[in-house]
């Protein structure tokens, strides 16, 4: 019986160890892929949000109570339509008062006019009463023109998108209270990187996608680009045309690649398949590590512009203690 188990242990020991010089020494397996033909772009990433691209904010010149509020967001107004009316009832009785005075003042002086048209009285009354009525006037414009500050109006067509305030509150000066999108299209305002900036020209193509709709892929323009950086975040602001009618909503993130340059029919190979501006190919049962000359680089494809021929069979991932010349076995694709 203890024969019997000492034979065992060194069955065991014997398996064990074959096993582990079978791991050791065996080739190493990869997987092999073919190179593909495809378009090749070469595109400048950046990040943007949709925007009008007219927008004007409403905020009053004068500080004062919100009275009324004739349009909420979402309404479409009239250049010259009435948004908001501040409380002026006491710019309306000043108003009323001046108007008052100038009637009088009006009186006055057509009265001191014919008294010295009959020679009754001298010349200097009649200047004083027109210099008393030409104050009164210019008084009552200023008056007016305060009253007309009150009321909030659209200085153009267009969409209320936001609106602040309510009703009952105070308003200081110049605390926006509508944003108003003109009726011209909606484009992206994104922020490049200044390293890309110099590649980037008007007039160029633009891909842009949002999670709003994942599966749609919007067209878009290069309109301008600003001739001053941010020094805080290094970024130049690029702003980006969306020409027909997307069904974008204004705030909304989008994503942007700006094509630089597009190569129809380009010779494209995975990613992982390039280290170091080289790949791997494998001649017999032995890895050969060849050196390429690298294209536009993207996510998933890299274009390969010399060194590599289309029936070539490259390593799909090569394993990081690959070794030229070193035997390797053929795993199957999944």
């Amino acid at each position: 019986m203890k024969w019997v188990r000492l034979a065992l242990l060194v069955l065991a020991l014997g398996g064990a160890a074959g096993w582990l010089a079978w791991n050791r020494f065996r080739p190493l397996q990869v997987e092999l892929t073919a190179p593909s033909r495809g378009p090749a772009v070469d595109a400048v990433y950046a990040t943007g949000q949709v925007e009008p691209t007219l927008e004007i904010r409403i905020a009053p010149r004068v500080a004062g109570r919100l009275v009324a509020l004739t349009v909420d967001e979402g309404d479409t107004v009239r250049a010259g339509q009435l948004l908001a009316r501040l409380e002026d009832q006491d710019l309306r009785a000043s108003v009323a008062e001046l108007e008052a005075k100038i009637r009088y003042a009006q009186a006055q002086y057509d009265r001191n006019r014919t008294l010295r048209a009959s020679g009754l009285i001298a010349q200097d009354p009649v200047d004083r009463s027109r210099s008393e009525l030409e104050a009164s006037e210019a008084t009552l414009r200023r008056a007016r023109e305060q009253l007309g500050f009150m009321r909030l109006v659209a200085p153009a067509a267009g969409r209320v998108i936001r609106r602040e305030g309510e009703v009952g509150e105070f308003v200081p000066v110049n605390q926006v209270i509508f944003h108003i999108a003109g009726k011209a299209p909606l484009r992206i305002n994104a922020d490049v990187d200044e390293e890309d900036v110099p590649r980037v020209q008007r007039g160029q193509q633009v891909l842009v996608r949002t999670e709003a709709f994942p599966d749609r892929v919007f067209d878009g323009r290069v309109e301008e680009i600003t001739p001053r950086g941010d020094p805080v975040s290094r970024s130049y602001r690029v702003r980006i045309a969306l020409p027909g009618d997307p069904p974008l909503r204004i705030g909304m993130t989008a994503e942007t690649n700006i094509v630089i340059a597009q190569r129809d029919g380009a010779l494209l190979v995975p990613t992982g398949a390039v280290i170091d501006d080289a790949v791997w190919i494998v001649n017999g049962d032995r890895a050969r590590r060849r050196a390429v000359r690298v294209g536009v680089r993207g996510p998933e494809r890299v274009e390969i512009l010399a060194g590599l021929a289309d029936e070539d069979r490259i390593i799909a991932s090569p394993p990081a203690t690959l070794r030229e010349g070193a035997k390797v076995g053929i795993r199957p694709a999944p």
